[in-house]
């Protein structure tokens, strides 16, 4: 078996072209402090000096200090270094180890592939390689391989201390506003007590409101301000006060931590390629449902709320989201739907949408999703204010036996919620003031002679009373909680009124979304199905009990207007014996409506009358009756002049002089005169006398003689 002669690997050839040297630290913190490893890469330039190239040949490339090799994404030097070798422009690469170069199998042997193309040596601290030879090839091959394995085995054990101190509720994070670490690394409240009645104020807030966003508002008119730490090196743990935000809010009331456990694995990262973008590799982290949560550990170190309560706050939180709302009731808002998020289509099952008519103070609850999402038909649409009285009654109905206690507990949590405004700002004057008196005592310990001093604490010292003067004006003029302005009898005047829930209720100063909150603590959902005539209402109360109401579905237009039965037979009763001004009369005087709302008049009875075919037994006029007489027994004055023998005109003289009782419809109306058997046994003439129209010719005779 033939051996090739040993000669040296570097050629001629090989010194005529450059000597790349690769220098790289994955972190910024190792090229802090990992200074030593630095020298040793830059002492590679004295072996390429060894090894025969000359000084102007060598060339070093550091720009990826600070970068990872797990891949070649962002790493411009190594980049670099594979073009120049691509181009032939390198004899040999020298790097410290394989790991320098690179901790990816398919970046190093691409390199490895392209070296041994241009005929370039590898070099590192162990020996020289030439990757056209296969035993050095092979040989590189198996330290790429363990250099990528090293960095797996690297992140292994750094997981696993992590994880394993996590399981002992040692592993340290850095922990939200309200939470410190003592000097023994527990954990423990915030000492100071501004502080914590924030952090307190916005739980105590969440539970009354149900809405992150109202808890914004809240803290905006109040003109309240929620901590924040500074966590850079120069400002660590420095309290500032902002405005609070609702990005901010959600994350308080998400972190578990506030409610004294301690929880590892709330989120998980996962590398991915992002479209659009140059290539490079990003941390996708997203959020791990929380029954998914590796690690919780409760009641490890104080908290501002219980367990319970936190998962309460999730629930509330996850039925507030505004997508997928068929899964969702969302927050409850402004209009004036009582059954806005919680109500569900007895058809199909989805979540109803609500929609207003008129000017918004009709709801109608709608299940459009199918229509909206694949364009089928929509299940059903209903009117909803006779659905919401239906709802409220029974609410009500469940509710009377706790009328004086919910009162009770709702009267102290206003006295609550109003003290710890109040107190927030007292806090809040405290500090400033304390900041002030601080300010004061730096200026009056400072030599008077030293005004390079003095002018700059002096400065300092009028801006803090300012700030005091400022905050003070701000505090008088905040708008006061009305708990605190409740005397004993007012006090009293409230809880008596709180005995009766249904006024309560209906009041005016009650809003709609304060009636809405109300339903939602007792009601979890409220199925609607409609039927025929009627719509079947089924209530599911947060007991899981069911309760079923019926009521009658809303009128067509046509029915609502029309005149009700009720009417109709009304008239029907009094037309014998009334007239249509008496029967309107009557009907306004009973309470009756007309279809359209309004009262009755006589022409209203008459279409009545005639739309429905009742007889005019008692109209106004003689010329309805023929016959003379009406359905009440009166005559017309002809009938009645022709039944007495007597002209029509004696029968209105014995009207006026009072001889004859009669009824008429206004001053000028015909009259109606009332006749017994005695009055016209006393009044008729035996005969009935006609006379003669004089002519005016004899008139004129008659005047001559």
């Amino acid at each position: 078996m033939s051996s090739h002669p040993s000669l040296s690997k570097v050629q001629a050839d090989h010194l005529d072209r450059d000597a790349i040297i690769y220098v790289r630290q994955s972190s910024l913190m190792q090229v802090r402090d990992n200074t030593a490893s630095t020298m040793r890469q830059y002492d590679l330039v004295q072996r390429a000096l060894s090894l025969g190239w000359a000084r102007e040949h060598i060339q070093v490339i550091d720009q990826d200090q600070g970068h990872s090799g797990a891949s070649t994404i962002g790493r411009d030097g190594f980049q670099s270094l594979v073009a120049e070798v691509g181009l032939k422009h390198c004899g040999a690469v020298l790097s410290l180890e394989v790991s320098r170069l690179a901790r990816s199998c398919s970046d190093w042997y691409h390199l490895l592939e392209i070296c041994a193309l241009t005929d370039t040596l590898v070099i590192d601290d162990e020996g020289i390689y030439d990757p056209g030879h296969y035993n050095d090839r092979l040989l590189l091959g198996f330290k790429g391989t363990m250099s990528e394995a090293e960095l797996h085995w690297l992140r292994q054990r750094l997981l696993g201390g992590k994880v394993t101190k996590a399981e002992q509720g040692t592993l340290r994070f850095r922990l939200p506003v309200g939470l410190q670490y003592d000097l023994t690394g527990k954990v423990v409240l915030d000492p100071d007590e501004e502080v914590q009645a924030a952090v307190r104020l916005i739980f105590a807030l969440f539970e009354q409101y149900g809405s992150a966003l109202a808890v914004v508002k809240h803290f905006t008119q109040q003109h309240l301000r929620f901590p924040d730490r500074r966590w850079e090196r120069t400002r660590k743990g420095e309290l500032v006060w902002e405005p609070l935000q609702c990005g901010r809010a959600l994350s308080i009331l998400h972190n578990p931590f506030y409610a004294g456990a301690y929880v590892y694995g709330r989120t998980k990262t996962r590398k991915q390629t992002l479209p659009g973008e140059e290539l490079r590799i990003k941390g996708h982290t997203r959020q791990v449902k929380q029954e998914d949560w590796p690690i919780v550990l409760r009641d490890v170190h104080p908290g501002y709320i219980t367990w319970e309560q936190f998962r309460s706050h999730q629930q509330m939180l996850d039925d507030n989201r505004t997508w997928r709302p068929e899964e969702r009731r969302g927050a409850v808002r402004e209009g004036s739907a009582l059954l806005q998020g919680i109500v569900l289509c007895g058809i199909c099952g989805r979540r109803m949408n609500v929609r207003y008519l008129r000017d918004g103070s009709i709801p109608s609850y709608e299940c459009r999703q199918a229509h909206a999402q694949r364009a089928e038909k929509t299940c059903q649409t209903m009117r909803g204010d006779e659905i919401d009285r239906g709802v409220a009654a029974c609410f009500l109905e469940a509710i009377a036996p706790s009328h004086l206690s919910v009162s009770l507990a709702t009267l102290e949590e206003l006295e609550g919620r109003a003290k710890q405004i109040d107190r927030q700002w007292q806090l809040r004057v405290e500090r400033v003031q304390y900041e002030a008196d601080l300010a004061r005592r730096r200026y009056t310990q400072v030599d008077p002679e030293n005004r390079l001093v003095a002018r700059n604490l002096e400065r300092d010292w009028n801006e803090k009373l300012a700030d005091v003067e400022r905050l003070q004006r701000e505090y008088a003029m905040a708008p006061k909680p009305t708990a605190f302005a409740l005397t004993p009898s007012e006090r009293q005047r409230i809880l008596a009124l709180a005995h009766n829930v249904p006024a309560v209720w209906h009041a005016p100063t009650t809003t709609a979304t304060e009636r809405k909150q109300l339903v939602r603590f007792l009601i979890k959902d409220v199925t609607l199905t409609r039927k025929e005539t009627c719509i079947e209402i089924r209530i599911r109360w947060r007991t899981e009990a069911l309760t079923a109401v019926t009521v009658a579905r809303p009128k067509v237009v046509a029915d609502a207007r029309r005149t009700s039965p009720e009417v109709v037979a009304r008239i029907r009763e009094l037309a014998p014996t009334q007239t249509a001004t008496q029967i309107a009369h009557r009907l306004n005087e009973e309470g009756w409506q007309t279809g359209l709302g309004g009262s009755f008049t006589a022409s209203k009875v008459e279409w009545v009358r005639a739309a429905y075919a009742i007889a005019l037994d008692c109209p106004e006029g003689p010329g309805f009756c023929p016959g003379g007489q009406r359905g009440d027994g009166r005559y017309s004055a002809l009938a009645a002049a022709e039944l007495l023998n007597v002209n029509v005109s004696t029968i209105a003289d014995w009207c006026k002089a009072g001889i004859l009782e009669y009824v008429r419809a206004g001053t000028c109306g015909p009259r109606w005169i009332t006749l017994t058997p005695e009055i016209i046994a006393e009044l008729r003439k035996p005969t009935q006398r006609h006379w003669k129209r004089r002519g005016p010719r004899q008139s004129k005779e008659n005047m001559v003689q």
